[in-house]
């Protein structure tokens, strides 16, 4: 087969959505779509058919009524074991079929191949090193006990933090006041709301802390700090040293630069996990397996 003719899909999934591209091996990608979320872990059959109903969305656009001998490379939040990796597999009808979590995606995406750290914060978080052939990352469990820094860990932890200001065990600044207020002045509206709220529910509230901090509010910028003590903790578990390669991708990460303390060499990440994804599914075709 002409390498030209093999469609590779890639996927990106989270607890926020999901993203699909697909290409030609070797060449453009012919077309893109999103879809709802993703996480296999907080619901594995609504991943399953929101994944595939954005794959049928960008095949359409594109023109493919059969991608039956496709290549895919499938990353997901909350892939955890094997078999929720098998579980996805077997309901993806294609040639060659992988699903890992994100955070081989996100790397592949950011360094494409190349050494160094990576820190994408988005709804979750990822603290990764890619050095040669090696990953190894640190963290991203799930916002339920970890995820620290990542955008639903930001929301959470407002929401303590403006509680204990209710209690008068902090004293309140501009934005605990303001997201008080957002729930109704009391601790009723704030417990409602846990007691439902999903990953990207709590995500939702990161741009308030995110635009307070660049305002210098103060509860704001110690969640901010915070976070970046967290990854900068990580970072050095991982082997950092100063001037290594780091890239800050995901919806986040970016804005973790002027609290970090380390020495970096900030970079760029060369694209993203769904980029990421399609590299990883033309390595996959090029090996066979």
């Amino acid at each position: 087969m002409d390498l030209t003719d093999t469609i590779l899909i890639g996927v990106d999934g989270g607890g926020t959505g999901c993203r699909v591209a697909i290409a030609r091996a070797g060449g453009p990608i012919l077309a893109q779509s999103s879809g709802g979320p993703a996480n296999v872990t907080s619901d594995c059959e609504l991943a399953i058919r929101n994944v595939r109903a954005a794959i049928h969305d960008a095949a359409t656009s594109a023109g493919l009524h059969d991608l039956r001998s496709a290549t895919a490379h499938i990353g997901l939040a909350g892939v955890t074991s094997s078999g929720k990796a098998d579980l996805v597999a077997a309901a993806m009808p294609y040639a060659l079929v992988a699903v890992t979590d994100d955070r081989p995606t996100t790397v592949a995406g950011a360094l494409a191949g190349q050494d160094g750290y990576v820190v994408a914060l988005g709804t979750g978080s990822i603290i990764a090193a890619s050095l040669g052939d090696q990953q190894r990352y640190v963290g991203g469990y799930g916002l339920q006990v970890s995820d620290q820094a990542s955008g639903g860990w930001l929301g959470r932890k407002l929401l303590e933090q403006v509680l204990l200001c209710h209690d008068g065990l902090r004293s309140h600044s501009h934005l605990s006041l303001e997201t008080l207020a957002q729930f109704g002045g009391g601790p009723e509206g704030i417990i409602g709301f846990v007691n439902q709220a999903s990953p990207a529910d709590y995500a939702g509230l990161a741009p308030q802390v995110l635009a307070a901090a660049q305002r210098q509010d103060p509860v704001a910028v110690a969640l901010m700090q915070e976070g970046a003590d967290y990854l900068g903790l990580a970072l050095a578990r991982l082997g950092f040293q100063p001037q290594d390669r780091l890239c800050l991708t995901g919806g986040i990460g970016a804005y973790y630069a002027p609290y970090l303390t380390l020495q970096a060499k900030l970079a760029a990440p060369q694209g993203t996990a769904l980029t990421g994804a399609l590299r990883l599914a033309e390595m996959r075709f090029n090996t066979g397996f």
